[in-house]
């Protein structure tokens, strides 16, 4: 058992980074899309999103899910929960983490994520009210559900260290970082945390329609300018980006 002593002088280091955003899959394209400005907003394109007031969203383009997920884990989770997994991979692999060295009990996940699964439970839904329930599927129960992503990385990876959950809007993913770090000064070796996003389904997207702050622009380059005079509210996006935490 570690003395609490100890534990108050545990520090916390980021080892690893993975990211799959609008603009760009993997640190390098993100890093280098950040580093030139350029901006991915665009026309969300989703099937069935085509006649909303809010026409430009951050959209995830080039990812394959398939190409770093096992089917099994595809069939039963939502599209927040493949960014989450396939991010968690890059970043494992950036950090290099000798998991297979390390009690799986001493590395822990911890994800944030704001509107859950709504592409899943959306599907599922119109399978309930135009056929029946019994069309509808066993994983609606945990795929909608913010905590998913948490279950499924933790899984996937067999970690059984802490975890956990946090539900905190546009903020949650610095929270997720910094329970992250709170874990490691408690006695965790490593902690896998960050926060994915998948609200461009229209289902999500009818829920955000309450916000006054969602811009509604027409024009790509004029629907996000934050810290101007044309601002004119924010634009949905989705996404996920997942660190490592080790003890220092």
């Amino acid at each position: 058992m570690t003395s609490a002593k100890t534990t108050r002088n545990r520090g916390a280091a980021v080892t690893g980074l993975g990211v799959i955003a609008p603009n760009g899959v993997g640190t390098d394209a993100f890093w280098k899309a950040t580093r030139e400005g350029i901006t991915f907003l665009d026309r969300i394109s989703r099937e069935g999103s085509e006649h909303f007031p809010v026409r430009i969203g951050g959209q995830v383009r080039g990812f394959d899910p398939g190409s770093m997920i096992e089917e099994r884990f595809l069939v039963q989770t939502d599209r927040f929960t493949h960014f989450a997994m396939a991010s968690a991979d890059l970043a494992l692999d950036d950090a290099k983490l000798p998991v297979d060295d390390m009690s799986p009990f001493a590395v822990g996940v911890v994800t944030a994520a704001g509107s859950g699964g709504g592409e899943f439970g959306q599907r599922e839904l119109q399978q309930l009210y135009s056929k029946g329930p019994r069309y509808v599927g066993p994983y609606q129960s945990i795929a909608w559900f913010y905590a998913a992503s948490t279950g499924q990385v933790s899984i996937r990876g067999g970690f059984k260290g802490p975890c956990g959950v946090v539900a905190n809007d546009e903020a949650g993913g610095l929270d997720a970082l910094a329970h992250a770090r709170r874990s490691i000064r408690r006695g965790a070796d490593a902690v896998v945390a960050g926060a994915s996003e998948a609200s461009l389904a229209p289902y999500s997207i009818v829920c955000m329609l309450g916000w006054d702050e969602l811009s509604q622009a027409r024009d790509a380059g004029r629907a996000y300018l934050p810290f101007t005079e044309d601002a004119c509210g924010f634009a949905p996006g989705e996404g996920g980006a997942m660190l490592v935490v080790e003890e220092e």
